[in-house]
């Protein structure tokens, strides 16, 4: 019996699938090469505009990035035992200076008072000649006269202390912004937290954009068949604020994201942080943009940003989403939900307790009752620091390199002058049956000694920044000048003396 050999198997040779439609019409070998043309076209294009938006981000970003406006101090006050000053005018001082008063432990920037004792518990302050730290103080009045200072913590006499002077106003550039520059290290670390988290929760892991925020705000946005939640991260929102404009187009978004992408590859996170930090919009003041969470800090509480409290943090991360719409002093019960919003997610998310979490919650708004104007207070003696800056100095160094201008203005001098006038002129005005308008008036209390100038009036309202009748009006001042004149005279003692006759024909 024969074996017959088993057949082998032929394998059979697969036909290849013809690619069809929109593939098929693309590997056309006419459409293929105008595809690369155009891929070409395209690279030569976007290259030089890529360059010049990465020339663009590096020449602004390393430059000088903001026009800081001038900072203009009254004169410091300066506490020594047995000066004339009585409680009030001291707890004066202090409202102007924005010192809380307070039931418990002074903080900083804050003070308890007890009839005639003070505890103060004053801020570090940088004068033109060196630094002042922030102390414990406490103080004690009798009479019109400051008879102990100590400092409150050792009970050790102080021979001298000069407390943080007082901004009477600011000279700005003309676009009107306004910031306080803070180092990244000078803020609290849950205020960053608490940003990351709310805003851009991939902020240190992503390059620019995050493909995952797109995707999820594209789910969202398609479910609720409106816009209703954002991508962007935060190096998007400092290109948004710092380069461009808040024009809603795929063109601006494109360079937007192509800008993150250039700014995420020459700088590290910190320096993005620290400058978006100092850029992002949180409120308006009259024409004064405030910018920066150093200046939110001072506009809405009164404090620096390294003395809040978890409630205030909180609440300034929540005006990012939109300042105007959680405004704390025009929509309170808006802010307070978004507020409690970013209370609970850092619960959630472990950076706080939640005994911290309640008690911030419980905490009120603790907004000061009204922002502290950019308008200056003291117009006519603005104008007069102006006038006599720019004798020395460019327009353009007033009003964008951040001098810290320091002034002989004695506020409460300033204070009583303006009351002195406002009693004389309404009784001038009773007296001859005049209208208030008719009558103006305008004044400087002159140092003795120094001959500096302490007070300013400028007209009737002092508050008015109009015509400075003190500076500019041109009236005889009749026997004003005698004193002058008789002066000169007596330095000739040779033609005459306190007896001499003088013909005063015409």
């Amino acid at each position: 019996m024969t074996k017959r050999k088993p057949k082998s198997k032929r394998l059979k040779k697969r036909k290849s699938k013809k690619p069809t439609g929109l593939w098929s019409f693309i590997l056309r070998p006419a459409v293929k090469e105008k595809l690369w043309l155009l891929a070409g076209i395209m690279i030569l294009v976007a290259g030089p505009y890529i360059w010049y938006l990465d020339s663009k981000i590096r020449t602004q970003f390393e430059g000088k990035r903001w026009a800081i406006p001038a900072k203009v101090y009254a004169r410091p006050l300066e506490l020594y035992p047995e000066l004339d000053l009585t409680a009030a005018q001291f707890e004066q001082e202090l409202k102007i200076l924005a010192y809380r008063q307070i039931d418990g432990a002074p903080t900083k920037g804050s003070y308890q008072r007890n009839r005639n004792h003070f505890l103060i518990y004053s801020r570090a302050f940088r004068y033109w000649d060196g630094d002042e730290p922030a102390l414990r103080l406490r103080l004690d009045f009798s009479g019109n006269r400051l008879v102990s200072l100590r400092q409150a913590d050792l009970g050790t006499p102080l021979p001298l202390v000069r407390l943080d002077a007082g901004i009477i106003g600011r000279i700005y550039p003309s676009h009107n912004e306004d910031r306080i520059l803070v180092k990244l290290e000078e803020v609290p670390q849950l205020l960053i937290d608490a940003l990351t988290l709310v805003e851009d929760r991939h902020f240190f892991t992503h390059w620019g954009v995050s493909p995952k925020s797109i995707a999820r705000a594209m789910v969202a946005n398609l479910r609720a068949g409106a816009t209703v939640q954002g991508c962007s991260t935060l190096t998007q929102q400092l290109v948004k604020n710092f380069f461009l404009t808040n024009e809603r187009s795929l063109w601006r978004k494109a360079n937007e994201a192509v800008m993150a992408i250039l700014i995420e590859w020459h700088y590290s996170k910190n320096e993005i942080l620290q400058a978006y930090l100092n850029e992002i919009y949180l409120g308006q003041d009259g024409h004064r943009a405030i910018h920066g969470f150093g200046l939110a800090s001072q506009f809405y509480f009164e404090r620096p940003i390294n003395d809040l409290s978890p409630a205030q943090i909180s609440l300034l991360v929540a005006l990012v989403k939109g300042a105007s719409y959680y405004s704390p002093r025009r929509r309170p019960e808006r802010a307070m939900a978004r507020r409690d919003l970013v209370i609970n997610l850092l619960e959630k998310n472990e950076f706080i307790s939640s005994s911290v979490a309640d008690a911030a919650k419980f905490e009120p708004l603790n907004v000061s009752a009204q922002a502290r104007s950019s308008v200056s207070s003291y117009p006519a003696f603005i104008d007069l620091v102006r006038r006599q800056l720019r004798r020395d100095y460019k327009d353009e160094d007033l009003n964008s390199e951040g001098l810290q201008i320091f002034t002989t203005l004695d506020p409460m001098l300033q204070a009583l002058a303006e009351q002195s006038f406002t009693s004389k002129l309404t009784q001038l005005g009773l007296s001859k049956d005049l209208p208030d308008s008719k009558l103006q008036a305008a004044g400087s209390v002159v140092s003795i000694n120094g001959g500096e100038v302490l007070a300013l009036i400028g007209g009737r309202n002092p508050r008015f920044s109009g015509f400075n009748r003190a500076l500019d009006a041109v009236r005889p001042i009749g026997s004003l000048i005698k004193p002058a004149v008789y002066l000169t005279a007596l330095m000739q003692p040779d033609k005459y003396n306190v007896a001499t006759l003088i013909d005063d024909g015409p």
